[in-house]
């Protein structure tokens, strides 16, 4: 490791805490700071666990550049301090904006002052729903699938790869994810800095606090372990709309390697996600889970489908696959199980 100190925003929340906790184990001589505004429900059960590692937690809110004076060199920062619900920006786009643009600009400031390299993560939110939805589907038995279909540029029945339209609309949660993106690019171009940006599907496992609107299959496996009521939203009620999955452990390798070779991957975009592979709908998730924890719950149905909400959507993982040698190596059944173990053992918390 060449770097000597590395903060992490976002670091009390899930993606945050658990990368945080990878580089200090793997790296013990590193000095690692989470930084945290623990505005997000659950971020302040992972205090103790950031403590026991030695990792010093920095409360602060990269929304104010003035909390961004820190008292050390940096220089390695991962930037995963944004909001993660897609749904948030709907009543509230000032939140939205100020959250995942303006403190991403401040985020980039302090890198640019400190001259300290930078690890973004993105959001595979940045294509627009209403072309991810125009590619032709259908229905089978568990879930929704692509059909074969004419040139798409930047698809196949691998997933969405880098070069996806990004025109359109793709909710404030994308927007302003993109946006950070384009500003990032221009700090790595124009002030010495190097970068990398990673367009994350859907990442699970431990110390995730599951919501309806983020962390969905952490969510799904609280339910049934909990034995309270789920529902289908949207696309005929069913429970065939299809993610990929991605074990937080999965990108800490990833991200492990491009840091290790950063100089290499200066300035790319990579798409990051289970891929097809590991990928499942929300009826296969309640398959799984009813197998993992014994227990049936009922679950409703509701037609309307959310704004801004998609089918299908898969990580075409090569390009990072070809570059870094990276692939996922957690599978469905072991992602779910690991969030299982995790419930299990921290139940009175939850």
């Amino acid at each position: 490791m060449k770097y000597k100190s590395l903060l992490v925003t976002g670091g009390a929340g899930f993606i945050g805490s658990n990368l945080a906790v990878g580089f200090k184990q793997k790296y013990p001589k590193l000095k690692v700071c989470a930084l945290d505004n623990l505005v997000r429900g659950g971020s302040e059960l992972n205090l103790p666990r950031l403590k026991e590692n030695d990792i010093k937690f920095i409360r602060a809110d990269v929304r104010n550049p003035k909390d961004l004076v820190l008292d050390f060199d940096l220089d390695l920062m991962i930037e995963c301090s944004a909001e993660p619900s897609v749904m948030a920006g709907l009543d509230n786009p000032l939140y939205i904006i100020n959250t995942n643009l303006v403190g991403t600009v401040n985020c980039l400031e302090l890198c640019r002052r400190q001259k300290a390299d930078i690890i973004f993560l993105s959001t595979s939110r940045v294509y627009p729903y209403q072309a991810i939805n125009k590619i032709k589907r259908i229905e089978a038995d568990t879930r929704f699938k692509w059909l074969p279909a004419g040139r798409i540029f930047g698809w196949s029945q691998a997933g969405i790869n880098e070069d996806f339209t990004i025109g359109g609309p793709k909710t404030l949660y994308g927007a302003t994810k993109l946006s950070s993106e384009l500003l990032l690019e221009e700090y790595v171009a124009n002030y010495g800095i190097k970068g990398v940006i990673n367009r994350c599907g859907v990442i699970a496992g431990p110390w995730q606090f599951g919501k309806v609107d983020q962390g969905v299959f952490t969510y799904w496996m609280l339910a049934h372990y909990f034995k309270r009521p789920l529902k289908y939203i949207g696309f005929g009620g069913k429970g065939k709309q299809v993610r990929d999955l991605l074990h937080v452990d999965d990108l800490f390798k990833l991200i492990d390697l491009e840091v290790s070779q950063l100089s290499k991957v200066n300035g790319r975009i990579y798409n990051v996600g289970g891929g097809r592979q590991v990928s499942l709908s929300l009826s296969e998730a309640t398959k799984l889970c009813q197998q993992i924890t014994g227990n049936k719950i009922k679950i409703g149905s509701d037609l309307n489908t959310r704004p801004g909400d998609i089918s299908i959507y898969l990580s075409d993982n090569r390009k990072v696959a070809e570059e870094l040698g990276w692939r996922p190596q957690k599978t469905v059944k072991a992602i779910l199980s690991d969030i299982y173990s995790w419930i299990s053992k921290n139940k009175i918390c939850l």
